[in-house]
C-alpha cells in the first residue's frame, strides 16, 4: 500500500478508537475494529521493524538489549519480594520489546490453548489460602471460537487430538517437524507411559495467508522472524489493520496519561512523540493494551480528583494479583550429536500433569517441554555452560568443551502455575523515574509455596525424564527461593462480574470508565501452564468482537 493512502487524523478532533500498544492484543484490536469501519490511532512506543530489520546479532539482542525497553534505553524499573524490603534498580518485568508488535515479535510461539478447568478451577479446586484464587466470568465454551481464529488468522502449526481440549476445527498448518531435544523427551515419556505430542506452535511450518513457513535457523526465542514465518501481530494482524484505510500508526509514541472529563469518560491520551514533544489525541473510546505491568503503570498515571488511587481503580484491584507462570529447567549431555539449536524452541509437549493430583498436598499443573539450554544461541550457550555442565571457563579447554557440549545436549523445560495473590503487584516507584520523568514501574513478588512445590515437582520430574533418555551430567535450575523475573506479565487487571474484586467485566469494559476497554495479559484470572499468548490473542478477538457489537448499538 503507498504511503499517501495511510490516514492521518488530526489530533484535535475526536476518532473513534485510540489503541494503546501494538503487540498481541493491541495489534489485534487495531485489525478488528479498523476493518469493522471504525477510526482507529494505533500508538507504539518503538519502532516499526520489518523483516528487512531483523539480525541474528546475539550481542546487540540478547546482552544489548536492542529490542528490550529497559534500564539501558532510559526506562529503569525496581524489584523487591515483599513490601518491607527497599525495591532495588532491577530489569525485572522487562522481557517485552519495544516495537510494533510488541513482544509477539520475538516470542518463543508456544501456542497452548487453555483448557477448560483453567476458567473454573476455584470452584472444582476450592479456595487456596493467601491468594485471589476465583473462576473467571466466562467458560472456555465462550472462548474456543477466538481461540480457532487466532489458529487460522493468525497462524498455528499443531495436530489435533485426543490431548487437545475440545476445538471447532483443525490447525491450519501441519505440526512442525521433531527436532534433537524432542526425540530425547518423546522417547524418555513414552518409556515412562506418559503421551507426549507435537507442540502447537504461532510458526508456519507451511505457506499459510501470503505468509512462507519457517526455514529452521535456529534463531526465535528473543529474536524477530526475518521471514515472516512467526505469526506476530507484527506480520499477522498490523498490516490488515493499515490496508483498511482506517488506522493510523504513529510510532515512537510513549503514552503518559489518559484524560477523563467530569463525567468520568476517557477523552483524551496524552503521549510523547519521538522528538519529547507532548502530544493529546481525543478520542471517543481508549482500548488500553499495554501488557500487565504497563496496563497497570499508565492507569496509576492517569489518577485525578474524580480517581484518586488511579483511572478505573475503585476496587483497589490494579496491579495486583500478579502471576508470572513458574518455571524450572533440567539439563543434559549426550554421546551423540543433539543439534538441539536447530529449528524453533520446543516441537514436542507433556501434558500428563496438567493438573496436578490434589493428594499431593498443593495445588499446580503444567507441561514439560524439550529444548536447547539458553535459547539454543551460541553466546548465550557459552555464557552460560561452565555454570551447567562444570569443566574450564575459558582457555583451549573451554573452547573445546563448547565445541562439544553445543551439540551434544538438551534442556526439559517445566512451565506452570502461579497462584494469583494481592501482595505481588505492579505499582509505581517514588524514588526511580524514567527518562520522560515518570515514575518507574516497581515489582513486588514472591511466589506462593504452593507455586514452588510445583516448579520442583517438575524440576524433579524433569530429572526423571533426562535420566531415561539416558542423559548425563545432569543439572538444572527452579526457583526454590522465588522467582525474582518474568515475561509472563498476568492478572493485574483481572476481569470479573463483581466490580468490587475486579476492573474489567467479562466484555473488558472497565467498571467505573464507560468507554475505556482494557485487554491484555492483565486481563487474565488465573495463570494457565504457562504459555498465556494465545489466550491473551483470543480475548483480544472477544473483546473486539464485544466492542463493536456495543458501538453498534451506541452503547459506547
Amino acid at each position: 500500500m503507498a504511503e499517501a493512502a495511510l490516514p492521518s487524523f488530526a489530533t484535535r478532533e475526536e476518532v473513534d478508537f485510540v489503541v494503546i500498544g501494538s503487540g498481541a492484543a493491541g495489534g489485534i484490536m487495531a485489525k478488528e475494529l479498523a476493518t469493522a469501519g471504525h477510526s482507529v490511532v494505533l500508538l507504539e512506543q518503538g519502532p516499526h521493524l520489518t523483516a528487512v530489520d531483523f539480525t541474528h546479532d546475539e550481542w546487540a539482542i540478547d546482552h544489548n538489549g536492542e529490542h528490550m525497553w529497559g534500564a539501558s534505553h532510559g526506562h529503569p524499573q525496581t524489584f523487591r519480594k515483599s513490601e518491607s524490603d527497599d525495591a532495588e534498580e532491577r530489569e525485572t518485568v522487562c522481557g517485552y520489546a519495544h516495537n510494533v508488535g510488541g513482544s509477539s515479535m520475538h516470542f518463543s510461539g508456544n501456542f497452548w490453548r487453555f483448557r477448560p478447568i483453567d476458567f473454573m478451577e476455584a470452584s472444582v479446586r476450592g479456595t487456596i489460602a493467601g491468594t485471589n484464587f476465583a473462576d473467571w466470568p466466562i467458560s472456555y465454551e465462550d472462548l474456543e471460537p477466538y481461540y480457532t481464529k487466532v489458529d487460522w488468522e493468525i497462524g498455528v502449526s499443531g495436530l489435533q487430538g485426543s490431548w487437545d481440549p475440545p476445538r471447532s476445527r483443525e490447525y491450519p498448518c501441519a505440526p512442525m517437524p521433531i527436532k534433537g531435544p524432542d526425540v530425547l523427551l518423546e522417547r524418555a515419556a513414552k518409556s515412562l507411559g506418559l503421551n507426549p505430542y507435537p507442540a502447537p506452535v504461532a510458526i508456519l511450518s507451511e505457506p499459510h495467508n501470503g505468509r512462507p513457513p519457517c526455514a529452521h535457523c535456529g534463531y526465535c526465542n528473543g529474536f524477530g522472524c526475518e521471514f515472516n514465518a512467526k505469526s506476530s501481530s507484527l506480520v499477522a494482524m498490523i498490516p490488515l489493520a493499515l490496508e483498511s484505510g482506517n488506522c493510523e500508526l504513529r510510532t515512537y509514541s510513549t503514552v503518559y496519561r489518559i484524560e477523563t472529563n467530569a463525567e468520568g469518560r476517557a477523552t483524551e491520551v496524552l503521549y510523547y512523540d519521538a522528538d519529547g514533544n507532548e502530544q493529546g489525541q481525543r478520542t471517543r473510546a481508549v482500548v488500553l493494551c499495554a501488557n500487565g505491568a504497563e496496563t497497570p503503570r499508565l492507569l496509576f498515571l492517569s489518577e485525578s480528583s474524580r480517581f484518586p488511587d488511579g483511572l478505573a481503580n475503585s476496587s483497589g484491584m490494579v496491579g495486583k494479583n500478579l502471576m508470572f507462570n513458574g518455571y524450572s529447567t533440567t539439563v543434559g549431555l549426550f554421546d551423540e550429536p543433539v543439534n538441539g539449536w536447530k529449528s524453533i524452541p520446543a516441537t514436542r509437549v507433556i501434558h500428563d500433569f496438567y493438573e496436578l493430583d490434589s493428594s499431593l498436598g498443593f495445588y499446580g499443573g503444567g507441561g514439560i517441554d524439550g529444548r536447547h539450554p539458553s535459547r539454543g544461541t551460541p553466546l548465550g550457550f557459552a555464557l552460560s555452560s561452565p555454570f551447567m555442565f562444570g569443566g574450564a571457563s575459558w582457555g583451549s579447554d573451554y573452547k573445546r568443551d563448547l565445541a562439544y557440549q553445543f551439540s551434544h545436549c538438551a534442556a526439559f523445560d517445566g512451565h506452570t502455575t502461579s497462584l494469583p495473590q494481592e501482595s505481588n503487584n505492579i505499582t509505581l516507584d517514588p524514588n526511580v523515574q524514567d527518562k520522560w520523568g515518570r515514575p518507574a514501574i516497581r515489582c513486588t513478588y514472591m511466589d506462593h509455596p504452593d507455586d514452588i512445590a510445583t516448579m520442583r515437582w517438575f524440576y524433579e520430574k524433569s530429572v526423571e525424564l533426562m535420566e531415561a533418555a539416558g542423559g548425563t551430567n545432569i543439572g538444572g535450575f527452579y526457583a526454590e527461593d522465588g522467582q525474582e523475573g518474568n515475561v509472563h506479565l498476568l492478572g493485574t487487571c483481572r476481569m470479573g462480574t463483581d466490580p468490587a474484586t475486579s476492573v474489567i467485566d467479562a466484555n473488558h469494559r472497565t467498571h467505573d470508565v464507560p468507554n475505556l476497554f482494557l485487554c491484555d495479559g492483565s486481563s487474565l484470572v488465573t495463570s494457565g501452564r504457562g504459555q498465556p499468548t494465545m489466550t491473551i490473542m483470543a480475548l483480544a478477538f472477544r473483546a473486539a468482537d464485544m466492542i463493536n457489537q456495543a458501538a453498534e448499538r451506541n452503547e459506547i
